[in-house]
């Protein structure tokens, strides 16, 4: 009687195991999924970034000498 009690208590402690664990890998599931839509995001943003730039040669040189602050 004493084994199926054990038997029973390990199996029970072992569901409950497997259920902790399945909710932490769903809840770093949610975070890596989150993770990956930021550097979708970032990624766009520094695209866009780029193809704003002048293409190198294209555009001509320019001294911040030359240009006069807004108080002169």
């Amino acid at each position: 009687m004493d084994t199926a009690h054990d038997t029973d208590q390990r199996l029970m402690d072992l569901e409950i195991k497997s259920s902790f664990l399945e909710d932490l890998v769903d809840s770093l599931n949610q975070v890596v999924i989150r993770q990956q839509q930021q550097i979708d995001l970032l990624v766009r943003e520094v695209k866009a970034l780029r193809d704003q730039m002048p293409e190198p040669g294209q555009a001509p040189f320019r001294s911040l000498r030359d240009e006069l602050p807004p108080h002169y």
